[in-house]
Formats: C-alpha cells, structure tokens, sequence
C-alpha cells in the first residue's frame, strides 16, 4: 500500500482504512510505519519485512494469510516496489495463491513528473544508479543515448556528481531536481545540469532525498546526431 513521502496528509482514506482493518501490518521499518500508526491512532502487530528478509518473511506472512488473517504491507515512504521492497513479498504471495490487491498512493516518481513539464510519450524510471562512478556514468550514458526522458533517484551525497555526469554526457538537456519532496523544505529547481551543479555545488550542506527528471530529445534531432557521427571514408 502507498504511504506518504513526507507530508502525513497525502495519506488516502483508503490506505488509513486498510491500516485499520488489516490483522497485521507488515514493514520495511516498523519503528517508520510505527510512527505512522501512532499518528492516525491505530494499534497493531507489526511484521518486519525489509529487503533483507524481504522472502523469509514473505513465507511468514503466508502463513498467516493461510489462517485466514489479512495482512496489509507498506514501505518507509511511497509506494511498495518502486525503489523499495513489495516485489518479492507479492510474488511469494501471488504463488502462494493469495489475493493481492493494491492501495495506491503517493510517490517521488509521480509527484516528480506531475511537475516536471513536457516530457515525451515515453519515460523511463531507472531508481537509483550505481554508486561506483564508472558504472553510473556508464549506464547514464545508455540511458541518455536512448533520447527519451527518464527519472533518477539519488542521494545528497552523490548529487553533484551525479549532475556533472549528466552535464559531461549532453549539457543541453532539461533538468528537474525535486528535493525532499511533499517535506517541510520541499524545493524543486529547473535549468541546465551545468547551472544546478553550479548551484548545488555552491551551497555548504546538501541534505535531503532527490528525484531527478532529464527530459528528452525529439527523435528527429537523435537520428540526425547518430548520422553526425558516422564516418564516410572515400
């Protein structure tokens, strides 16, 4: 089920419901959803399920499904399966022969896009890249290549490097950094990758979890690049 990023009002009547009659209510954090419970006034059992254990606790659950308990599962923040645990906790369930129905709700990636501007019929979402610089870059460059838009996750520890990478690879490219999205200090910044390193490099604390958008290039333009770079020799 989807909870909130940040702002405790972006919270469904759904997923407060859910919460509510669930028998137990499974957690990447259970000190996180703790907090969540506590705030809408709801007491249950909680069940750790985080990457880590994400299958052993999949089969726990099942269990508990198998005596006819319901179960509902939230991530920290957003929605389960987007750059958190949920898919392997779904497919042990799915086999299991278990119903799942989904609760939707917030997260960075749409909350991101619903701001972002024009984009293309076609985005890609790659999570977070590599924290080894080769392989970031590399795959940066697979992703940028493909001229559609995409959405990258990163931290405040890599951001700058991660939009010298971008700026390094194709400096005319939109960028739109959404940082601590729906939070207290929420910002969202628009321009080159060159002017919000410029930026982000210039201030003397980076804090916070980041969503990157980098728009994409009309098709047309990308043929014309890739016959640009072909060599003719006589």
């Amino acid at each position: 089920m989807g909870t909130p990023i940040g702002n405790l009002g972006d919270i469904t009547y759904r997923a407060v419901e859910t919460l509510r009659n669930a028998d137990y209510i499974a957690a990447e954090d259970t000190r996180h959803t703790l907090q969540l419970l506590n705030h809408f006034e709801i007491k249950k059992q909680l069940i750790s399920c985080r990457s880590q254990n994400e299958k052993l606790a999949g089969e726990k659950i099942v269990q508990l499904l198998d005596k006819g308990f319901s179960v509902a599962y939230a991530s920290d923040a957003g929605t389960p399966g987007i750059s958190d645990p949920g898919a392997v906790l779904v497919d042990v369930v799915r086999e299991a022969g278990h119903k799942i129905v989904p609760i939707p709700g917030t997260s960075a990636f749409a909350t991101l896009i619903s701001v972002a501007g024009s984009g293309g019929k076609t985005l890609i979402f790659e999570g977070f890249l590599s924290p080894k610089p080769g392989k970031r870059r590399s795959r940066l460059k697979e992703l940028m290549a493909t001229g559609d838009a995409i959405i990258i996750y990163e931290s405040p520890f890599r951001i700058t490097k991660l939009l010298k990478d971008i700026s390094d690879i194709d400096s005319t490219r939109r960028i739109v950094v959404g940082r601590e999205l729906t939070k207290l200090h929420e910002e969202v910044s628009c321009g080159s990758a060159e002017e919000l390193l410029k930026d982000y490099a210039g201030r003397a604390s980076i804090k916070g979890e980041f969503a990157l958008f980098i728009s994409g290039i009309k098709k047309a333009q990308l043929s014309k690049e890739s016959t640009d770079n072909i060599k003719v020799e006589g």
